[in-house]
């Protein structure tokens, strides 16, 4: 495999050598050549395949809070401390943990049932609380079939208005469409609004059509049993509702166990300008179902590569560089908040720049940058965070690569430093979401299947990568 092609550590050894990124420009010359070829694919595996041993001795789950997250963590520790080249912090921090005890269960019990299966046709929304209950489904306001031609056009169940008032008599399941609002919001509204349960729906449009995989957030103040269905269930659902009444079933059984002890692992350079400092990062926490090897041992393994390998290049960045593992970030970004609010107004400003990797081994990958300065996508964006953008799909283009924008959307270890104004970018393979047609002429791979087929299941272990993939990225 050619090793020429490691656009993170490029990109890395560009922000490094810069003096603002505001003002960067991604035609600056930076020799990132040493770097990219100490860098392999070898390398990272090397860590994948201990991340995987790790997974193996304790119950196939790397999450946080659970022996896998801390011996993984551990297994970063000593590697980084290893070097001398960096000061090496854990950061501790609490958070509310959430299980699944038991198989849940959706069924329609008339018209025509149909028991759904669990973890394929429907997922427990990560936070759901406990329930099982067998009531009439209702179908709430601004649900939007077919589907807008753009993600985010449904507005189902985030506002009050959008529920019909539930009766006081029988139970009742709100039926709800992914939209412009957070899942916590359509569950709250939904409970507020008398209902006894709740199904959100996938949206429709192309990557936005299978089951839908959420987290309602720790802070979620609803009580009802939250699941997740694709659209096309909820499309089925929606219309059975116009010739007569539609009755399921939704039982759940969770666990969530508050103050669970967790960590962020922070190795810092001793050199460099801290006034801007550069924080990659990636999260180190796998989700309950699997070892998270893809998801995101791909990231985790990339990033300390390459921070072994500047370590042992005795490299001498401008800019101080900080590599990040966060903790509980399956749990709804936790560690990564708890990182940025223990900030001061002087560290934020300090901050030059982020650079996150979630996902860089998807196995039916696309090469996705994010959409920093919002010009292709419906993205969350922070100056200077185009400018990042650019980099990446430059050094893409000047090796005869494709690249796609992808939309920041908050759903990774990014979004607490935009929300502070701090630019931030980096690279994204493709998760659930469906491979078209057109990108898998570009790309490879096979159209009509998720880029990653294993996406928060049992089976995201070591067979579950792309060489290609990490090598390109």
């Amino acid at each position: 495999m050619s090793r020429t092609k490691y656009v993170i550590a490029f990109a890395l050894a560009l922000v490094m050598a810069l003096g603002a990124v505001g003002v960067a420009s991604a035609a600056v010359p930076t020799d990132s050549k040493a770097l990219r070829d100490a860098v392999t694919v070898d390398g990272i595996m090397e860590h994948q395949e201990a991340f995987q041993a790790i997974a193996d001795a304790n119950g196939d789950t790397r999450a946080s809070g659970t022996p896998g997250y801390d011996a993984s963590l551990a297994y970063v520790k000593a590697q980084l401390e290893a070097t001398g080249y960096y000061d090496v912090t854990v950061q501790q921090f609490p958070y509310d943990a959430f299980r699944e005890l038991e198989t849940p269960v959706f069924q329609r019990i008339s018209p025509d049932p149909r028991d759904y299966v669990a973890n394929e046709e429907f997922i427990t929304m990560d936070y759901s609380d406990t329930g099982d209950v067998t009531g009439t489904l209702v179908a709430t306001n601004d649900i939007v079939i077919p589907p807008g031609a753009k993600e985010s056009t449904s507005n189902s169940g985030c506002e009050d208005s959008d529920f019909e008032p539930a009766s006081a008599d029988e139970p009742q399941v709100a039926l709800i469409q992914r939209g412009t609002c957070d899942f916590r919001v359509k569950a709250e509204n939904a409970q507020d609004a008398g209902y006894d349960a709740a199904i959100i729906f996938n949206e429709g449009q192309p990557g936005r059509e299978e089951t839908l995989a959420g987290t309602l957030s720790a802070d979620d103040t609803s009580t009802i049993p939250v699941i997740g269905t694709s659209f096309a269930i909820g499309e089925q659902l929606y219309n059975l509702l116009n010739p007569g009444p539609v009755t399921v079933r939704v039982a759940t059984t969770t666990e969530i166990r508050s103050d669970v002890p967790t960590a962020n692992l922070l190795a810092t350079t001793k050199t460099g300008r801290i006034d801007r400092q550069v924080v990659v990062g990636a999260h180190l926490d796998s989700v309950q179902e699997g070892p998270g090897i893809t998801d995101n041992g791909s990231g985790s393994a990339s990033i300390l590569e390459i921070a072994l390998q500047m370590a042992d290049l005795d490299a001498e960045p401008v800019n101080q560089v900080r590599f990040a593992f966060w903790g509980a970030e399956e749990s709804g970004l936790i560690g990564l908040q708890f990182y940025v609010d223990s900030l001061t107004k002087r560290q934020v400003k300090n901050t030059a720049v982020n650079l996150n990797f979630d996902m860089v081994g998807s196995p039916n990958f696309v090469r996705f940058v994010y959409d920093g300065d919002a010009s292709d996508t419906d993205s969350l964006a922070s100056t200077g965070s185009g400018v990042v953008e650019e980099v990446f799909v430059d050094y893409f283009d000047s090796q005869g690569l494709a690249s796609e924008p992808t939309a920041f959307d908050g759903r990774s270890d990014y979004d607490a430093f935009i929300s502070v104004g701090i630019p931030a970018g980096g690279l994204f393979t493709g998760a659930e979401d469906i491979k078209t047609a057109e990108e898998a002429a570009i790309y490879g791979g096979t159209a009509g299947v998720p880029y990653d087929p294993c996406y928060h299941q049992a089976c995201d272990d070591i067979t579950n990568l792309s060489d290609t993939a990490l090598d390109q990225c």
